[in-house]
């Protein structure tokens, strides 16, 4: 091959280009250099980062944000693995992610070989596709297919594994990107949506449960217009959080937490459920549904899952806000305000008000949640990774726009956090972005402060500190009176972030943090705050939760 002739690993840069592609998340290796290479000749960034799995994690937030799938890269082998958990988060999370890899080469492809795993059999279970570029001219076709299955509704990762000697061989003359084409949203059915429509007339307690596909659909608007016209309260999922504007009068909260919470409440008393954009994966309906005996429509892009506890009535498959407005006109009668809802909305701001007043040291993790919504802006992002103070986050942080509290909540995979920030930043880069997380998870991906500093991303990382796993130590103090093997050791991390060459700051007192946390969002680079929790509200909201009388009276 002359200097001259491109190669695959130029066609393959070449069709990222056409599909819109800013950002490559990823570690070369020896297999795939001249994709590295080709990259490096691109308008498209390549960010190098510590660890694969940071990558996948950088790539699947990415997409989240943007719409768009996150493109992460790796060698084969251990790098194409250490993709893998990213991967699958993005495909159980529904975000669009496409994930590259080398492979050995053709002619070793049918032998035991060095650094040889069926990859693509491995990505298969975790991904709506998963194959390999086995010829050169395959590079177009299988490029444009991978692009389009992960952001296609409903949408999650694709695995394209590339043999070393396929991705340094001449490109075929005639091998071109194919052209991008995107799909209109549809029209509900008219029958479809006035057999849903004479649910709704029927219905005495209606109420909504607003999930990640209403966030993806930009369904937000027309979710208001039809709550505020009918007058039906509004919850989502904590993968749907800011959906549905949690300061609106409708608004009930998100449902999700361990153990029977204030938002149940409204599902308690519903005879009907309009649940917009939710997956199964998001919240069990049995918990809602737990007699399996309500009238269920489900409003998304495609068919609901089979559950025994989510028997759908009516199914409208179509473009969510559309079919949100089609369904409110063919209603057009407001439902009597529910009593409940100001209570439910009472009784989760009264607990963050005390929270945001409790001095305890070390500190509530109610008062953490307050202060860090204090801190932040509307529009900005907090990511909460998993663990306790995912339960308190997604309870309590007031969320009002779409995608500015992200939880992992389907595969709910701990350590996503801090390298998702920097996907995060590069995606909205107008937006304070803050990292909500424990130091277990903390510690598992921290590596990425190196890579957000190089790559100049400002982002502030709060630890939650209790040297334990304590979402592991609250389930086993509820289910065996006692935790067993959930603690461990720190280091010192302001210590440990400031050998990164990041800001370090260390909460002594309940007083400082709030000051700490607006002073390090204001600063231009990466901030670590290690905060110490006190856990022991953990079984007392239990215990407050199950003496509430379930009237709301």
């Amino acid at each position: 091959m002359s200097e001259t002739t491109p190669s695959v690993a130029d066609l393959i840069v070449r069709c990222l280009e056409n599909e819109g592609v800013e950002y490559v998340f990823g570690i070369p290796g020896e297999e795939n250099i001249h994709l590295i290479e080709a990259l490096a000749r691109s308008p498209i960034r390549y960010v190098l980062v510590r660890h694969e799995q940071g990558a996948s994690f950088m790539a699947e937030t990415y997409g989240r944000l943007t719409g768009r799938a996150g493109v992460c890269s790796a060698t084969l082998g251990p790098g194409a693995i250490n993709l893998l958990l990213g991967t699958a988060d993005a495909t159980t999370n529904s975000t669009p992610l496409v994930a590259l890899s080398a492979q050995v080469g053709m002619a070793r492809s049918f032998k035991e070989s060095h650094q040889g795993v069926d990859l693509v059999a491995m990505f298969a279970p975790v991904t709506k596709w998963s194959a390999l570029v086995a010829t050169p001219g395959a590079a177009p076709e299988m490029l444009r297919k991978a692009f389009k299955l992960a952001q296609t509704e409903r949408p999650g990762a694709v695995y394209l594994a590339v043999p070393e000697d396929v991705e340094k061989s001449p490109a075929p003359p005639a091998a071109l990107p194919l052209p991008v084409n995107v799909p209109r949203p549809d029209e509900p059915s008219p029958g479809q949506v006035e057999r849903a429509a004479a649910i709704l007339r029927a219905a005495r307690n209606p109420v909504v449960l607003a999930g990640h596909g209403a966030t993806r659909s930009h369904a937000g608007d027309a979710l208001r217009r039809f709550a505020e016209r009918l007058q039906v309260p509004v919850a989502t999922t904590f993968h749907g959080k800011g959906v549905f504007p949690d300061d609106h009068e409708l608004a009930l909260g998100a449902v999700g937490f361990m153990r029977h919470d204030y938002v149940n409440f409204g599902f308690d008393q519903a005879d009907v459920v309009v649940t917009v954009g939710y997956e199964l994966q998001e919240f069990d309906p049995v918990r809602i549904n737990p007699r399996a005996d309500k009238r269920i429509i489900h409003v998304h892009r495609f068919p609901a899952e089979v559950d025994r506890h989510y028997d759908v009535a009516v199914g409208l498959q179509a473009d969510i806000g559309r079919s949100l407005d089609a369904l409110a006109q063919a209603v057009d009668r407001p439902f009597p305000a529910p009593d409940h809802g100001q209570r439910i909305r009472s009784l989760l701001a009264d607990e963050l008000a005390r929270g945001a007043a409790d001095d305890r040291f070390p500190l509530a993790p109610a008062r953490i949640v307050a202060d860090t919504r204090a801190a932040l802006g509307r529009d900005d992002i907090v990511l909460v990774d998993t663990g306790a103070l995912k339960m308190w986050m997604a309870r309590l942080y007031p969320t009002y726009e779409p995608n500015t509290c992200l939880i992992s909540n389907g595969l709910s995979t701990m350590a996503w956090t801090v390298p998702g920030a920097i996907g995060a930043k590069l995606a909205r880069p107008e937006a304070k972005v803050l990292v909500a997380t424990g130091d277990g998870a903390f510690l598992m991906n921290s590596q990425e402060i190196e890579t957000a500093l190089r790559e100049q991303v400002a982002m502030v990382i709060l630890i939650w500190v209790d040297d334990a796993y304590g979402l592991i130590s609250w389930k086993m103090d509820l289910e065996l009176g006692h935790d067993v093997d959930t603690t461990f050791g720190n280091p010192d991390f302001v210590a440990y972030a400031e050998s990164f060459g990041a800001a370090g700051y260390r909460i002594t007192v309940a007083d400082q943090l709030l000051p700490t946390l607006q002073a390090a969002l204001e600063a231009d680079t990466v901030s670590v705050i290690a905060c110490p929790v006190d856990y022991a509200a953990n079984l007392e909201l239990i215990r407050s939760l199950g003496e509430l009388d379930e009237s709301l009276s």
